[in-house]
């Protein structure tokens, strides 16, 4: 791999010119008028259905695949500008146009789903059986099945096309607030201003004055936007509801557990499994406090570096360091890794402007992906890194199938990405040169999963709590806060002496529309990756090909199907759940034996 890398990902080799760039103008053209034809197509079909061998339908789904990708594209492009520069005004005014033309496809795709549903059993059966749609036999039903479940077509356009200006015009609203937070900062003498992107960076230095004067100063911007942010919360919320209202579903959390293709038994039996397992991680957590010389940590103690952990990883460094230990467990992964590093799919960079966070996204026609973050040269940046590089390497093994059987679920997305940084991780506590190197890595490992375990419970319980609350009318941000710190404290078992109130107001999750509870998929992620990761240890070699073939496979089943078929376990019993945070409880039970001797 050639170094030195550069840390600025290039966007113009798939549409040259930014915001500016006529040639995303010209895509956004024609993808328009794709979504006009899918609508004349669809009107052709008229009210009954008459097409028994699937030929028009084939055209139909075709046409529909096709933007499809082609909305993901646009999608990933626009969104990667915003992400780069808060401040492009050009990139904001896309954004708006792409969600315009998202949510008209959606309605259209009511009209889609409706024709399916309209199919006898008999002869709908008979499709998914054919060559032409067996390899989307699993998504094609998925849409027949839900489109039983919702409203009239014309009910269901609707509410799509007053969502651009509604919904997820509250989330583009609290994505302008977060553009706008600033927070003061004296670097060694001179004052700089973080986004909240540096901010969050500084939130985790190995300085405790310098993490508790800055989550003062955190704390209190967001008080400063929490009205603006509780406005948006609360129409999110209130929209969701009412839409849920209107299609007869009463559970908050049908949405979500259709998206991930995951049943509420298993939900439930993962956390009644972490549950009962906390009880470790509050030893941890108060050991930690000991080193530290606290009598208990604060919100902003619990990712606190300890000792060695302060070594630096420069970028080169750390790319190296990923793609050396993916090689082991998967030469092909390893080889797109040094890919994606040399061909500039990466921004990495530390500078104002940017939004805060990482991510990973797609563009499934250039078959290419882009990864954002702030690389601060930590360890916990390395293992961002792998763990975005795994939702890369996921999507790559997956270009060359049909669109539809691409759309895997957030869950088994974090799988993906988890899974990656689990065998960097590993590695790096293994391979540490002496005692207090290992002890900082493996803490940084364990702080992973307390962080799936209590932090992202911490959030669902909120937000379980939050929509329960909000079908009685609107939330102030005293309420708000009062039931963050009071999940919070949940999640923790009350082993902090200070919680973050308007953790609610800086966490983007809440304010996706796309993905209701962005929270528990995580911890799914987590853990199932920790299965498959004894599988690969296990089985060596040989594990590459099946790795390959389960990841193709997350679009086209259930979650339960695909852990079945794959690793012969059942999700909706407690053994699997418990055997991957034994592997947890491992690392808190040698972190406790390294450290008995310094307390």
């Amino acid at each position: 791999m050639k170094q030195p890398l550069s840390l600025v990902w290039d966007l113009d080799i798939i549409f040259a010119g930014g915001s500016a760039s006529a040639a995303y103008a010209q895509f956004l053209d024609r993808l328009e008028q794709q979504i006009h034809e899918f609508r004349e197509q669809l009107t052709g079909f008229g009210s009954s259905f008459a097409d028994p061998h699937g030929a028009a339908l084939e055209t139909l789904v075709d046409t529909m695949q096709r933007i499809l990708l082609g909305i993901r594209e646009a999608d990933s492009f626009v969104g990667c500008l915003t992400a780069e520069n808060q401040n492009d005004k050009k990139a904001v005014q896309l954004n708006g146009r792409v969600t315009t033309m998202s949510a008209e496809f959606s309605s259209a795709l009511t009209h889609f789903d409706q024709i399916l549903k309209q199919i006898p059993d008999d002869v709908w059966q008979q499709l998914l059986a054919s060559e032409t749609f067996e390899a989307i036999a699993y998504p094609l039903d998925e849409r027949r099945q839900l489109a039983k479940k919702k409203l009239s077509p014309e009910l269901e356009s609707l509410i799509g096309d007053l969502a651009v200006d509604g919904y997820h015009g509250w989330s583009e609203m609290y994505n302008t607030a977060v553009s706008k937070f600033r927070i003061l900062y004296d670097d060694n003498g001179k004052t700089v201003e973080l986004s909240a992107g540096q901010a969050h960076n500084k939130l985790h230095s190995p300085d405790r004055v310098v993490r508790e004067r800055v989550f003062r100063q955190w704390e209190e911007a967001w008080g400063e936007a929490a009205d603006y942010c509780a406005d948006a919360l609360n129409r999110l919320a209130g929209f969701r509801l009412q839409t849920y209202k209107h299609r007869g579903w009463d559970s908050v959390l049908k949405e979500p557990l259709d998206i991930n293709r995951m049943s509420a038994k298993t939900l439930q039996v993962m956390w009644d499994v972490i549950e009962r397992n906390k009880p470790v991680f509050v030893s941890y957590l108060r050991r930690k406090a000991q080193l530290l010389g606290l009598e208990s940590l604060s919100w902003h103690d619990v990712e606190a570096p300890i000792g060695a952990a302060t070594k630096p990883y420069p970028f080169d460094e750390a790319a190296k360091l990923i793609v050396e230990q993916f090689r082991r467990f998967s030469p092909k992964m390893a080889e797109f890794s040094e890919m994606a590093f040399e061909k500039r799919w990466i921004e990495a960079e530390d500078r104002a402007g940017k939004r805060p966070g990482g991510f990973c996204t797609s563009f499934p026609l250039s078959e290419q992906t882009r990864i954002f973050m702030t690389y601060a040269n930590t360890a916990s940046n390395v293992s961002t890194l792998a763990h975005e590089l795994g939702h890369a390497y996921h999507q790559h093994v997956m270009n060359d199938i049909p669109g539809l059987a691409q759309e895997y679920a957030m869950n088994v997305a974090e799988t993906a990405s988890t899974f990656a940084e689990m065998i960097v991780s590993d590695a790096a506590v293994k391979n540490a040169t002496n005692e207090d190197e290992k002890l900082a890595l493996l803490e940084d490992k364990i702080q992973r999963s307390v962080a799936f375990f209590m932090n992202i419970h911490a959030r669902f319980l909120f937000e379980t709590e939050f929509y329960e609350k909000r079908r009685a009318g609107l939330l102030s941000v005293e309420e708000l806060n009062a039931l963050m710190i009071s999940a919070q404290q949940r999640g923790f078992q009350n082993a902090l002496s200070e919680y973050h109130p308007h953790f609610w107001a800086s966490k983007l999750h809440f304010y996706i529309t796309g993905v209701p509870f962005y929270n528990y998929p995580y911890t799914f992620g987590y853990l199932f990756s920790a299965g498959l990761y004894a599988k690969a240890i296990e089985e060596g070699a040989g594990f590459e090909d099946k790795y390959i073939a389960l990841l193709r496979d997350t679009g086209s089943m259930t979650v339960e199907q695909l852990a079945m078929k794959h690793l012969g376990i059942d999700l909706t019993e407690p053994d699997f759940w418990q055997g991957a945070v034994d592997l947890a409880v491992a690392d808190v039970q040698a972190f406790m034996e390294m450290t008995d001797s310094i307390i």
